[in-house]
C-alpha cells in the first residue's frame, strides 16, 4: 500500500465555497432591499399576477432570489426534466411562483435561507467526517531512523517502511506502528485506544503511530508501512462506514421518494380546488400553494439520520471505539441481549498460580521449586505461570536440573530429576503413566479447587502424588460492575459463552452475574449457542476477543471485539471494535448507539410533525412564504443537526 493511500482527503470549508458566497450575496441584497422599504415613504402597492416591482427595494430582491437561487437552480430544473421531484425543484417553484405573483420579498427570502440552511446542513456533517482526519494529521512529518551502522538521519514519515528502526525521544509522537526493541517509557495513546492514561512501554510491547512518547528514549522496529498503521485503517473504516447507510436512513431516502411527489400534487390542489368551488380567489390560493410547497421541502426529514449517524461515527472513534457502519450504531442502541466470552473478554487471559498445596512431605516452598525446574523446558501458558510465580517467590532456578523432559500435549510433561521420575498434568496422565493417584485427602481438595474455578495440576514423583499446583484466569475487576451497567440501561439478558470447562465457566459468570452460562463449547456451537438466543431475544451481540471468536460474531446481530489495536484481522472482522483492551468502553459504546438510535427517530419524528403543523396552517392562510422558510426548513435543519451533535459530547 503506497504512503498516501491514506492521507487525509481535502475537505474545502463549506464556508468558503461558491455557493456560500452566493449565499452571502443574496442575504446582504436581501437586508439592503429590506432597509430601503423600511426608510421608503411610499406605500407599497398591492401584489398581483405577473407584477415585477422596479423600485430599488424590488430590484435588490430579485438580485437576490436570482442569486440564491442559482445555488440549486440547475437542480432544480434538471429534476424537472427528469421528473424526479426533489427539494431542489420545490425551492425552484416556489422561487418562480413569488416572483410571478408580485412577491419579490419571499422569492428573496426563500433563495437566501434555504441556502443558508443547505450550508449548515452540509458543515454539520464535514465537520464531523473532519473529526477522524484531524487525528490523521496528529502524525510527526518526519522520524528519526537508526541504520544498519548505528547513525541516526531524518525522513520524512511518509517513507518509512516496515523493518526500519525508529528512535522516539523524551516528547515526540511515535510516527509508526511496531514494537518496542529498547527502552522504557510512558505513552500517552487516547487517540487510537481512547484510554485517558499513559500506559507504560518496554521491550517487545506494541506502540502506534501518532501516540505521544512522554518521558523515556525508545528505539521501535517498524511494524507497518506508513500509510498503513493502525490509526490509518480505523481512518478508513470509519470514512467507509460514513459511506453506508443504516435501515432508517435507507427507509427515509426511499419515504422522500415518494413524499415529495405527493405533496407537490398536494399544492397544485390547495391552488386549483378552492378557487374552483368559490372558496376564494386564484391568486390567494396559489400563495397557499406556494407556501405549502416551501413547508413540504424534505430537507431536515433527510439530514435528520446522516448527520446523526455521522456524528455517532466519529465521536466513538475519538475514543477508541470503531463502529463499522451506521447499520451497527441502530443495532447496538437496540440490543437486549449480550453473549461475552470469557477467557481475554471477562477474564484478562492470564493464568496465574492462587494455590500451592503439599500432599506429603513437600513444603510448598519446595513443591513449587521442584514444579517450576520442570515447566521450565514447556512454553505451555500454565508452565509459565507456574515459573513466572516461582520467580516471584524466590523459587526458581535452585531445583535440580531436570533430565529425559517429555511433553504429552493437552495434559502435561514427564522427566526424570534426581535419578526419580517426575510427572506433572492432569488425574488422566498420572493414570495413563501409572504415576500414583490421588488418596480421598487429596481428592477433596482436588474437588473443591476445581469447584471453585480453578485449573489443577497434578504432581507426583516416583509413583506417589506429592501436591497440587491450582492456576486461575484473573476476572477483569471491572467486569461485574459492567454487566450491572448494561442490565441498567436495559441489556436484560446477559450470557457466557466459553469453550472452558463447565467449572471455569460457572465461576465466572457466578462472579459477573451472568443470566446463563455455557461451557466446553466449540466454535460451531457458538454459532448455535447464538442463534438459539436470537430465537428467544430481539437484538443479540457478540462481545469476543478476536479472530477465533469470528463465527459467533457473525452469527450475532452485532459483533463486537476487544483489543482491536493490538490485532489488525481483528478491526477487518467485527462491526465493532473495542480498541483498547478495555471492558468499560462497552456500556460507553451501547449508551452512545442508544442515544443516536433516540436521536433518529426523535429528529424524523419532529420533523414531520413540524411541518404537518405548518402545513395546517398554510391552508388556513396563517403561515406566510417567509415563516414557511425560516420555520419549516431553516428552522427544522437548524434544530435536527444541533440536536444530532449532541453526541460529541457523550464521553465515557
Amino acid at each position: 500500500m503506497s504512503a498516501t493511500t491514506n492521507e487525509p482527503r481535502s475537505r474545502p470549508s463549506p464556508w468558503t465555497t461558491a455557493e456560500a458566497w452566493r449565499t452571502y450575496v443574496a442575504g446582504a441584497l436581501w437586508v439592503v432591499g429590506l432597509v430601503v422599504t423600511v426608510v421608503s415613504t411610499s406605500e407599497p402597492e398591492s401584489a398581483g399576477w405577473l407584477r415585477v416591482d422596479t423600485d430599488p427595494a424590488g430590484l435588490l430582491f430579485l438580485a437576490a432570489a436570482r442569486t440564491g437561487g442559482w445555488n440549486f437552480f440547475p437542480k432544480g430544473l434538471q429534476a424537472i426534466r427528469t421528473l424526479k421531484l426533489d427539494m431542489n425543484f420545490l425551492m425552484t417553484i416556489a422561487i418562480i411562483g413569488a416572483v410571478l405573483i408580485g412577491e419579490p420579498l419571499e422569492a428573496a427570502a426563500i433563495a437566501f435561507l434555504f441556502s443558508f440552511a443547505e450550508l449548515l446542513e452540509h458543515s454539520a456533517v464535514v465537520r464531523a467526517r473532519n473529526s477522524i482526519d484531524q487525528l490523521l494529521r496528529l502524525a510527526p512529518e518526519t522520524a528519526s531512523v537508526v541504520d544498519g551502522d548505528g547513525q541516526e538521519r531524518t525522513v520524512p514519515t511518509s517513507e518509512l517502511r516496515s523493518g526500519q528502526i525508529v528512535r522516539v525521544r523524551p516528547g515526540e509522537k511515535v510516527p509508526i506502528d511496531g514494537l518496542v526493541l529498547s527502552g522504557h517509557s510512558a505513552v500517552n495513546q487516547a487517540n487510537v485506544t481512547g484510554e485517558s492514561v499513559p500506559v507504560g512501554k518496554g521491550p517487545g510491547d506494541a506502540v502506534f503511530a501518532s501516540t505521544l512518547n512522554t518521558d523515556g528514549l525508545l528505539e521501535i522496529e517498524a511494524t507497518s508501512d506508513a500509510g498503513d498503521t493502525t490509526l490509518d485503517r480505523i481512518a478508513r473504516l470509519v470514512r467507509e462506514a460514513q459511506s453506508q447507510r443504516s435501515a432508517t436512513e435507507q427507509f427515509v431516502k426511499k419515504f422522500a421518494r415518494y413524499y415529495t411527489p405527493a405533496v407537490t400534487g398536494l399544492a397544485v390542489l390547495v391552488m386549483v380546488v378552492p378557487p374552483l368551488m368559490g372558496m376564494g380567489t386564484s391568486l390567494t390560493w396559489f400563495v397557499r400553494g406556494l407556501t405549502l410547497l416551501v413547508i413540504a421541502c424534505p430537507c431536515a426529514l433527510v439530514i435528520a439520520t446522516p448527520v446523526t449517524i455521522v456524528s455517532a461515527l466519529t465521536s466513538a472513534a475519538r475514543h477508541g471505539v470503531l463502529i463499522k457502519g451506521g447499520e451497527y450504531v441502530e443495532s447496538l442502541g437496540g440490543t437486549c441481549a449480550i453473549a461475552f466470552d470469557k477467557t481475554g473478554t471477562l477474564t484478562l487471559g492470564q493464568l496465574e498460580v492462587t494455590d500451592v498445596v503439599p500432599l506429603g512431605a513437600e513444603s510448598p516452598e519446595a513443591l513449587l521449586e521442584l514444579v517450576a525446574s520442570v515447566e521450565k523446558g514447556s512454553e505451555h501458558p500454565i508452565a509459565k505461570a507456574i515459573v513466572e510465580h516461582a520467580e516471584q517467590r524466590g523459587s526458581a532456578g535452585n531445583g535440580p536440573a531436570p533430565e529425559a523432559f517429555r511433553a504429552h500435549p493437552g495434559r502435561g510433561i514427564s522427566a526424570r530429576v534426581g535419578g526419580d521420575p517426575l510427572v506433572i498434568g492432569t488425574l488422566e496422565l498420572l493414570e495413563m503413566m501409572a504415576a500414583g493417584s490421588l488418596d480421598d485427602e487429596g481428592k477433596g481438595r482436588f474437588d473443591a479447587l476445581e469447584e471453585a474455578g480453578k485449573t489443577v495440576v497434578v504432581a507426583a514423583r516416583a509413583g506417589q502424588v506429592i501436591g497440587l499446583v491450582a492456576l486461575a484466569d484473573t476476572l477483569r475487576p471491572e467486569a461485574a460492575g459492567v454487566l450491572a451497567r448494561l442490565r441498567a440501561d436495559g441489556v436484560h439478558h446477559q450470557v457466557v459463552l466459553t469453550g472452558d470447562q463447565s467449572y471455569a465457566a460457572q465461576a465466572v459468570g457466578e462472579a459477573v452475574g451472568a443470566d446463563e452460562i455455557f461451557s466446553e463449547l466449540k466454535p460451531a456451537e457458538k454459532v448455535e449457542a447464538i442463534r438459539r438466543i436470537r430465537s428467544v431475544h430481539k437484538g443479540v451481540a457478540m462481545l469476543g476477543d478476536g479472530v477465533n471468536d469470528a463465527p459467533a460474531l457473525a452469527a450475532a446481530d452485532v459483533g463486537i471485539a476487544m483489543g482491536g489495536a493490538g490485532s489488525p484481522a481483528t478491526i477487518e472482522t467485527a462491526d465493532i471494535a473495542l480498541m483498547a483492551d478495555d471492558l468499560t468502553m462497552l456500556p460507553y459504546a451501547r449508551r452512545l448507539s442508544h442515544l443516536a438510535r433516540s436521536l433518529v427517530r426523535f429528529n424524523i419524528g419532529f420533523a414531520l410533525g413540524l411541518k404537518a403543523l405548518l402545513a395546517i396552517g398554510a391552508v388556513g392562510g396563517f403561515v406566510s412564504l417567509i415563516v414557511a422558510v425560516l420555520v419549516g426548513d431553516l428552522g427544522a435543519s437548524l434544530a435536527v443537526t444541533l440536536n444530532a451533535m449532541r453526541l460529541a459530547r457523550v464521553k465515557p
